[in-house]
């Protein structure tokens, strides 16, 4: 099947745009994950900061209030509707593989569990290169292996296993799992390696259907396709991921410990 670049883009769009502000609320449970990407960026007063793929601007707002008055924090994301989650922050509605910013201009780019959602890897990467100074870090955080993130494996093994091939591809949101293969894409874009490290968290969930709204509540592109199937396959999802959440069953509901990599590196 033919990747369809633009198609996927459309979609994630229009996911993220109608999540608004459900997104918010179930991103804000992670915010574990947020600090340990915010410590290894090394913030300072007065820098500025870009948070790229920001959605509500979680990131963003942690960093500003680390910058301070005498920093800059932008929030810019692909989704104007998730952008309006955050209007108190300086906000950009871009796509990353092409920043409408100067070279050089931020001190800081960040992008929390967003690299793996950029169709061209190369040409983010290189993007964040070109608007980062000399010296400049770029701190993020990507899923770990499917295996250690069930999180989100336990509802993507349920779509395999009830709905035919989608016919939009999507580009495996586990792809850079392995420390190995971030070096390697960093390095291709003039990136130093990486101080990469595992972040584990743990959410509990009272029901499987609870799990299935937490789900649909941050898949963006995937939780739009979703929405467009029959009610009585959009149901039969609902029922059945009970079948893949049978291993992290913690009666009365379910508990899910999944890894996410914290990677930190200097623009060369």
């Amino acid at each position: 099947m033919t990747f369809d670049h633009h198609q996927f883009k459309r979609l994630e769009r229009a996911g993220y745009d109608r999540l608004g502000p459900r997104y918010l609320a179930a991103a804000g449970t992670r915010n574990e994950i947020a600090t340990a990407l915010l410590d290894a960026a090394a913030l300072a007063p007065g820098q500025r900061v870009l948070d790229l793929a920001s959605g509500p601007g979680l990131l963003a707002r942690a960093a500003a209030a680390r910058i301070g008055a005498g920093g800059l924090a932008i929030a810019s994301d692909i989704s104007q509707g998730q952008l309006a989650c955050c209007p108190e922050l300086l906000r950009v509605a871009a796509d990353g593989e092409a920043l409408p910013f100067a070279d050089g201009e931020f001190d800081r780019v960040l992008c929390g569990l967003g690299l793996m959602f950029f169709p061209d890897t190369e040409a983010v990467l290189r993007e964040i290169h070109r608007v980062l100074r000399p010296r400049g870090r770029l701190a993020f955080s990507v899923w770990g292996r499917a295996d250690e993130v069930p999180l989100v494996e336990c509802a993507l093994a349920c779509m395999r296993r009830l709905l035919p091939p989608p016919k939009v591809t999507r580009p495996s949101i586990f792809r850079f799992g392995e420390a190995e293969e971030l070096n390697r894409r960093l390095a291709s874009a003039d990136f130093q390696p990486g101080d990469i490290h595992p972040c584990r968290f743990t959410l509990e969930f009272a029901s499987a259907s609870a799990y299935w709204q937490a789900f649909l509540d941050l898949a963006g592109g995937a939780a739009e396709s979703l929405s467009r199937l029959p009610a009585e396959k959009q149901q039969a999802l609902a029922a059945g991921v009970a079948d893949e959440l049978l291993p992290h069953a913690c009666p009365p509901g379910y508990r899910l410990t999944s890894t996410v990599l914290i990677a930190s590196t200097v623009r060369s």
